[in-house]
């Protein structure tokens, strides 16, 4: 029998960052983009959502809108967050809180990130 969502959310659930950075860095490698991602926390119908990843060096994510709060935590390499016409240079274990307004998350080298965003109720 499948465990509810609600019970779901009270379980203990334990796994490696590094591993899945590493995961997610090998896929980006292989992507058209230079870009792979897994949710590892939370989803769409959750307030909380931790989703790692990749960026290969020179490769970026689209400019978009923050749906929440948003932090960007860096679990290896460098990455330039770019909001208008300010942007943060950050490495490996740097956390940037990300503006309300439309950004994009920049490699400068191979990175990984670990980006958590709580979506309003």
């Amino acid at each position: 029998m499948e465990p509810s969502e609600a019970e779901e959310s009270r379980t203990m659930h334990k796994f490696s960052l590094v591993a899945v950075s590493r995961q997610q860095l090998a896929r980006a490698a292989e992507s058209t983009g230079g870009l792979a991602a897994d949710t590892v926390v939370g989803g769409h119908e959750r307030v909380l959502r931790q989703t790692v990843i990749a960026l290969t060096a020179g490769s970026s994510q689209t400019e978009h809108q923050a749906n929440g709060e948003a932090t960007v935590y860096v679990l290896s390499g460098r990455v330039r967050v770019v909001a208008g016409e300010v942007s943060w240079d950050a490495l490996a274990g740097d956390l940037v809180i990300v503006p309300p307004e439309r950004h994009r998350v920049e490699a400068v080298e191979d990175s990984t990130i670990l980006l958590t965003v709580a979506l309003p109720r």
